[in-house]
C-alpha cells in the first residue's frame, strides 16, 4: 500500500508566491511518487486581504485533490497551521511556508530519512539571506531559547520539520499560544538534522512584523519555561534581604550616632526602581495567568469560514 505525506501550507498575503509554490509542489509530488509516496496538500488561508484565495482556487481547479480551508479572519500562522493539522490523513506530515524561503525540495530528503524509519526530521538553518537587523534578532531569539528553554535546540532554529503520524495527536493537543517547532522538539523524539541556507524572499512583502516576532518570543519563553517565575522569585528574595540589611543599618546608625541618615535622592531613586521592578514582575505573572485563561475560556483557536475538500 502506498504511503502518504501530508503538507500543510498556512497562507497569508501570498498571492504572488503561490503560483511558484504550486509549481515546486508539483515537481515534489512527481519525485515523491517515484518513492511510492502520495502527496496530500492542505492550504489554509489565514484571513488574507489580497487575492491569495483566488490563487488557491486556481490550484484547486488544477489539482482537485487539494484541500482548501479558509478562516474567517487572521488568527496567526501557528493557529492556521494547527487548523490544517485537523485535515491530515497521511502517514507523515509537515508544515511548509508559502513564501518559498524554505525550499520544498528539502522535503524529498526528509522523506528519504522517514522511509528509513526516522520519526522526526528537521531542516536546520545554517545561513539566512535576511536583512541584518532581522538576522540579529533571530540569532538573539535562538540564543535566549537555548539559555532558558531547550539547551540543545538548533542554533539557527528551524521551521520545516517532517513528523511521523505518531506525533500528530500531541501536536493537535498543544496549547493555543504555543511555538509548534519548540513543542515538537520538546516531545523527545531524536531529530535527524538537515542543514540548509534559508532563501531570500523573492515574492511579496513579509507580514511578519516586529510586534508579531516579539509576541512569538514571549509565547516561546513563557510557554515552555518556568524560569521567569524563578527569576523574579530570586530577585524578590534578594531585594527583601537587602532591604532588611539596609533597614538594620539605618536603625543602628540612629541608635549609635543619634542623627537621621541622609539620602532623600537615593531613596527616591530606589523607590522608583522597585516600583518599576514590581510592575515588571506583575506583568510576567499576568502573562502566565492570561495563558491559563485563554486555554480554559472556551474560545476557538480558529474559525473556519469555508472548506473545500476532495
Amino acid at each position: 500500500m502506498m504511503k502518504k505525506l501530508s503538507i500543510v501550507v498556512p497562507v497569508y498575503y501570498n498571492e504572488e508566491s503561490l503560483p511558484f509554490l504550486f509549481e515546486a509542489l508539483q515537481k515534489l509530488e512527481h519525485n515523491l511518487l517515484e518513492r511510492e509516496i502520495a502527496l496530500e496538500l492542505i492550504f489554509v488561508d489565514d484571513g488574507s486581504g489580497d487575492d491569495s484565495f483566488v490563487e488557491l482556487m486556481k490550484i484547486k481547479r488544477a489539482r482537485p485533490a487539494t484541500k482548501l480551508v479558509k478562516l474567517s479572519r487572521n488568527f496567526g500562522n501557528i493557529r492556521a497551521e494547527k487548523t490544517g493539522y485537523r485535515y491530515i490523513t497521511g502517514d507523515c506530515f509537515c508544515a511548509l511556508s508559502a513564501d518559498l524561503q524554505d525550499p520544498p525540495e528539502l522535503i524529498e530528503q526528509m522523506a528519504d530519512h522517514w522511509l528509513k524509519g526516522e520519526k522526526f526530521v528537521i531542516c536546520v538553518r545554517e545561513q539566512r539571506e535576511d536583512p541584518p537587523l532581522t538576522t540579529f534578532f533571530a540569532n538573539l531569539f535562538y540564543k535566549l531559547v537555548r539559555s532558558f528553554v531547550i539547551r540543545d535546540y538548533p542554533r539557527g532554529g528551524f521551521d520545516l520539520a517532517l513528523m511521523d503520524k505518531v506525533m500528530l495527536p500531541y501536536m493537535l493537543a498543544s496549547g493555543k499560544n504555543i511555538n509548534t517547532a519548540l513543542f515538537a522538539y520538546s516531545l523527545g523524539f531524536e531529530p535527524v538534522k538537515i542543514s540548509y541556507k534559508r532563501q531570500k524572499r523573492e515574492h511579496g512583502r513579509s507580514r511578519w512584523t516586529f510586534a508579531k516576532k516579539f509576541n512569538y518570543f514571549i509565547d516561546s519563553i513563557l510557554g515552555f519555561s518556568v524560569l521567569p517565575l524563578h527569576l523574579i522569585s530570586w530577585i524578590g528574595i534578594t531585594l527583601a534581604i537587602v532591604s532588611f540589611l539596609y533597614g538594620l543599618y539605618v536603625i543602628l546608625f540612629v541608635l549609635f550616632r543619634g542623627i537621621e541618615v541622609p539620602g532623600f535622592a537615593s531613596l527616591f531613586t530606589l523607590t522608583a526602581f522597585l516600583s518599576g521592578l514590581t510592575l515588571t514582575m506583575l506583568g510576567i505573572i499576568g502573562q502566565y495567568i492570561w495563558r491559563i485563561f485563554d486555554e480554559v475560556n472556551g474560545s476557538p483557536e480558529s474559525v473556519i469560514e469555508l472548506e473545500l475538500l476532495e
